[in-house]
């Protein structure tokens, strides 16, 4: 007897990840899911379906009966909030790829999914193709997760590439990923790191069971990666990556950022290129697990979305065992960040505030050192990204107790 539920679907918004939805949807009749009624800004634009299938009218779908799952994929993030509350209220099962919607406004979402009872399901918000969150969630027990670390931004990860592997520079790079579709005409969003701390807010939830606004997390993007420190990582044998990261730390507490950072040619995110995202897990006893597929596009962050339908077919929902059912984790800032800085003038930076400095380089007219920083300092002050300055990472960064032995021990020297 086939008991699985009948998906009647609204669905704001027919751009790339919308249409790829309707094409994938039309392709797999065995998941017994239609789309009842498209809700759309501009009326008059020609698009790739039948008329009838499309109103401007909200209420049309929030307010059909029939309609029992709304999908949406919009970009405006209080419009989506708007939508997913009023659809929740109203009985409705609700998938989102909004990850900008979903940071800002993660406790309400929450809370609305407790009081109704209701699954609200967001694969496609995080890494597109990858199933991240659903493996987070059901198969990562809160104790043993270890560390998980991640390029979640295809645009960053695709200009970076380029820089490395064709010598562009960061301009050149840009453009090229504007004329590829791979980033905005406005950048700004993927380039200076927004869109990854976005989803890194999401993850962190599934992950740990913290529940935190992207303005409390610290985060950069590359805007400030010089053609100059990418020759530094290429000679030694390392590439410079934008790289998400939650670490639990021997104190029981996760530290957790979003960095430009250097990664050695045999860790598994070296291996990511161009527009794909990379995640690896560290956990208790699976020891590392490397999860690798496209960060954004039509059919890949579809199929993300037909996945979490496909999960509804069996009312399925997100349990959140690590904020429910465990003590959620908490984030700290004390704990200590090795890092390289590049500058064109030491007046901006401020050394004394260094534990210890371990490198300097100032023959050329771009200067850097390497040295040992409190990540209190970076969180309370924004020279390292001022005055055409740039930070990144080393490739073991974090440091949870200072003292020499353990400096040498725990960190390469670069």
């Amino acid at each position: 007897m086939n008991t699985h539920k009948t998906l009647t679907i609204g669905l704001f918004g027919f751009g790339v990840v919308g249409e790829g939805l309707y094409k994938i949807l039309k392709q797999t009749a065995s998941l017994n899911a239609t789309i009842k009624k498209v809700c759309i800004k501009h009326a008059g634009k020609k698009r790739n379906a039948p008329e009838a299938l499309f109103t401007t009218d909200k209420d049309a779908l929030l307010f059909d009966e029939d309609i029992n799952v709304i999908v949406e994929v919009i970009d405006d993030s209080e419009a989506a909030f708007e939508i997913v509350t009023t659809a929740l209220r109203n009985g409705k099962a609700v998938v989102s790829a909004s990850k900008k919607m979903i940071a800002e406004h993660l406790p309400e979402i929450l809370q609305l999914q407790q009081e109704t009872g209701l699954p609200f399901l967001c694969e496609a918000s995080a890494c597109a193709s990858i199933p991240v969150i659903r493996n987070l969630e059901e198969y990562y027990d809160n104790d043993l997760l270890h560390s998980i670390k991640a390029i979640v931004n295809g645009s960053t990860n695709f200009i970076l590439t380029k820089m490395f592997e064709d010598k562009l520079d960061f301009n050149k790079a840009l453009l090229l990923a504007q004329q590829l579709g791979f980033a905005e005409s406005n950048p700004v969003l993927d380039v200076e790191g927004y869109d990854a701390v976005n989803k890194w807010i999401v993850i962190l939830n599934h992950a740990y069971g913290i529940v935190e606004h992207p303005d409390n997390l610290l985060f950069t993007g590359i805007q400030n990666i010089q053609q100059s420190d990418a020759l530094v990582a290429a000679k030694n044998n390392e590439e410079i990556k934008l790289v998400a990261q939650a670490k639990k730390l021997k104190n029981g507490k996760v530290a957790a950022f979003v960095l430009p950072q250097f990664i050695q040619h045999d860790d598994h995110l070296a291996f990511v290129k161009n527009e794909y995202n990379g995640v690896v897990i560290e956990s208790g006893f699976a020891d590392k697990q490397f999860f690798y597929g496209k960060g954004a596009g039509s059919f890949p962050t579809a199929s993300a979305v037909l996945s979490d339908l496909s999960a509804l077919r069996y009312d399925y929902k997100y349990e959140y065992k690590k904020l429910y059912h465990h003590k959620p984790h908490e984030l700290t800032n004390e704990f200590y960040v090795r890092v390289y800085v590049s500058f064109e003038d030491v007046k901006y930076i401020p050394t004394d505030r260094f534990e210890s400095i371990e490198q300097w380089h100032v023959e050329s007219s771009r200067k850097y050192l390497v040295g040992v920083l409190p990540f209190e300092e970076l969180l309370s002050n924004t020279w390292w990204k001022e005055n055409n300055t740039s930070l990144v990472l080393a490739a073991d960064a974090i440091i949870e107790n200072l003292d020499v032995k353990n400096i040498k021990k725990q960190l390469k020297i670069m």
